[in-house]
């Protein structure tokens, strides 16, 4: 991977978009093409291909999506599928037609069966149907995966590189309790309560699902990985954890350990719990030699961190506008 190379990360301001561009500019990647929702609309297919054309990026980074939380996916399902697909056809056929050489798509842990083993293996996609609450997004995406094997399978190669990580964390995420997910709207949640005094915060669900949370940086680590070496010999796409998992009740109460949070956690049962637990079994890229660095306790220090010197621009709760929604891919 040359470091002159023009490298275009789709979705450089959110989640794991930003954690890629931190980590290729450490590297000494300087030829970044990067561009917000508001200068490049990735579902006008039009556009998409006048920029392939105009700056021909070698490597792509496609990190950029419409993502939210039980709540968006169940009110805005349409919104979700026809967003994501439209994203998904317009870069990876314009990748394809300006000869990209390779390009990295993020997938989502969601779109394994709601009811599989685990630790999930790839070979599981497909094997039944993902989670109720977030179905219209996790289709999306396992067409986004199977259009990356497609094009492989077609043109012979492994230029188009679908990966797998699991519930995604760190700086830049959405701590907006409604629309993000649980980890940074559990951080919000419970630093608010602790400004304002109240004795207890009301969460949704049991508290009983487990979810496996890796760090941003080591998703971004993982990503420069792939665009770098040579694939022959892995099999495609791969799963991104870190090979443990943590019951929503256990974050809830090390996030608020952190924060400095004394009220009562409650939980309201008869809100919806999603998947009972996603384990993504790691073992394809683990067994080539990557390994992840970020341990959760530390990895939500320094993200809190993040938020206390980030909060006064965040935007206010529940008003996150749709440009700012589709920013960038995260696992729900």
């Amino acid at each position: 991977m040359e470091k002159e190379s023009p490298v275009f990360v789709a979705g450089h301001r959110g989640l794991i978009g930003s954690a890629v561009v931190r980590r290729l500019f450490r590297e000494g990647f300087e030829n970044l093409v990067l561009r917000d929702h508001s200068a490049l609309d990735l579902t006008d297919a039009v556009a998409v291909d006048e920029f392939f054309t105009e700056y021909r990026p070698k490597y792509v980074v496609l990190s950029a999506g419409k993502v939210g939380g039980i709540v968006e996916n169940k009110a805005d399902p349409a919104d979700f599928i026809n967003t994501n697909l439209a994203i998904q056809i317009n870069v990876l056929q314009a990748a394809h037609r300006k000869g990209v050489q390779r390009l990295v798509y993020f997938g989502s842990s969601c779109m394994y069966p709601r009811d599989c083993a685990q630790p999930m293996p790839e070979e599981m996609l497909l094997s039944g149907k993902p989670e109720p609450t977030s179905l219209a997004y996790a289709i999306a995406k396992l067409a986004g995966v199977e259009m990356c094997l497609a094009y492989n399978q077609q043109y012979a190669g492994k230029r188009s590189i679908p990966i797998i990580p699991n519930s995604a964390y760190g700086p830049n995420d959405n701590f907006d309790p409604k629309s993000g997910h649980v980890l940074s709207a559990l951080i919000r949640r419970f630093h608010e309560a602790r400004e304002s005094g109240v004795e207890s915060v009301v969460l949704w669900g049991s508290g009983t699902p487990r979810r496996e949370f890796v760090h941003a940086d080591d998703v971004a680590d993982a990503c420069l990985w792939l665009l770098s070496n040579d694939l022959s010999n892995l099999e495609l796409p791969v799963n991104v954890g870190v090979g443990k998992d943590h019951s929503i009740r256990e974050l809830a109460e090390t996030i608020a350990g952190i924060i400095g949070y004394r009220g009562r956690i409650e939980w309201d049962a008869g809100k919806p719990d999603g998947a009972p637990r996603r384990l993504l079994d790691s073992n394809r890229i683990l067994g080539c030699g990557w390994r992840p660095q970020v341990e959760l306790a530390a990895g939500l220090r320094s993200t809190y961190e993040w938020y206390l010197d980030h909060a006064a621009i965040l935007p206010p709760a529940a008003e996150l506008s749709t440009a700012e929604k589709v920013r960038d891919f995260q696992s729900h």
